[in-house]
């Protein structure tokens, strides 16, 4: 009987594998360079410069001092707090009609969507045609029925251009805060609304231990998340009044476009970094929000 000797298995030597994980980092640093380099000139390198002229305290003393500016840290304010309580107390009554099971419901749904899914210039442009004191639609037109000669100055009055502003910016957002609450709604059971039914629940009763306490997190999360995007919103006022009249219905967003078409640049950036105090804790109690709902 024979028998065979088994040769044993070969073995890399440690200075084949330490030159094998080396070639395998040197290949991801090459492949990540073009990467890495766009993201440094289209990122770090706006951002870096961005905060290099914001960091300069007589643009900030120059920015104070500018009755405008005040004027813009209220409007931005009252713009946020109106705006979106508004914006969410209008998308929870329509999510509650729209959520109903009709043909003729869903027709109205997909018109409905129409101004958020439709570009933000054209629409909110022909806003500002309509809203025209002199010959626009609704002065030449609707109040002329009753009567009026004279019109409402909706772009020429500081209030009511605010507000067409504000009205403006609920109507083009509406549709998709209230499809993101229809949505919650249909995530509800049918079988407690139907044991309520049975007994004697009425619709408010339904709403009030229901459907609020089922959308109250999605309802905090929203409401945040559009609080940050209000306050980038620059169309809604930019496109509509352009700030006026007389720079006295600017927001954030808005105010570093002024200063930089009067050649402040350090102002613009300034006013903008303004912002981050607004931005930075809704972001943070977001985030928290989102991981505490991941655990």
């Amino acid at each position: 009987m024979t028998t065979t000797a088994m040769a044993p298995p070969a073995t890399i030597s440690g200075d084949a594998t330490s030159g094998q994980a080396r070639d395998r980092v040197l290949w991801g640093v090459l492949m990540l360079a073009p990467y890495l380099l766009v993201f440094a000139v289209m990122v770090v390198y706006p951002v870096a410069y961005g905060l290099w002229l914001g960091l300069n305290w007589q643009s900030y003393k120059a920015l104070f001092a500018d009755p405008i500016f005040i004027r813009t840290m209220v409007n931005t304010v009252v713009f946020l707090f109106i705006a979106v309580n508004l914006k969410f107390i209008i998308a929870m009554m329509l999510s509650g009609f729209f959520v109903q099971q009709r043909a003729w419901v869903r027709i109205i749904l997909v018109l409905f969507i129409l101004p958020w899914a439709v570009p933000s210039i054209p629409t909110i442009l022909s806003f500002r045609i309509m809203l025209n004191p002199e010959n626009g639609m609704i002065n030449q037109q609707l109040f002329q029925w009753f009567g009026i000669v004279e019109g409402p100055g909706w772009l020429t009055d500081p209030t009511l251009a605010f507000a067409s502003s504000i009205l403006v910016h609920i109507w083009k957002s509406l549709p998709f805060w209230t499809l993101i609450l229809v949505t919650g709604r249909l995530a509800i059971a049918q079988d407690l609304y139907e044991a309520a039914s049975v007994d004697g629940a009425n619709k408010w009763q339904q709403f009030r231990f229901i459907t609020w306490p089922s959308l109250a997190t999605l309802y905090v999360t929203s409401t945040l998340l559009s609080m940050i995007w209000t306050l980038g919103d620059f169309n809604s006022v930019y496109l509509l009044t352009g700030g006026g009249p007389g720079d006295l219905n600017h927001v954030l967003a808005t105010l570093g476009i002024r200063y930089m078409r009067n050649n402040n640049l350090n102002l613009g950036i300034a006013s903008i970094i303004c912002a981050m105090p607004l931005i930075l804790p809704m972001v943070w109690f977001m985030v928290k929000r989102l991981s505490k709902g991941a655990e």
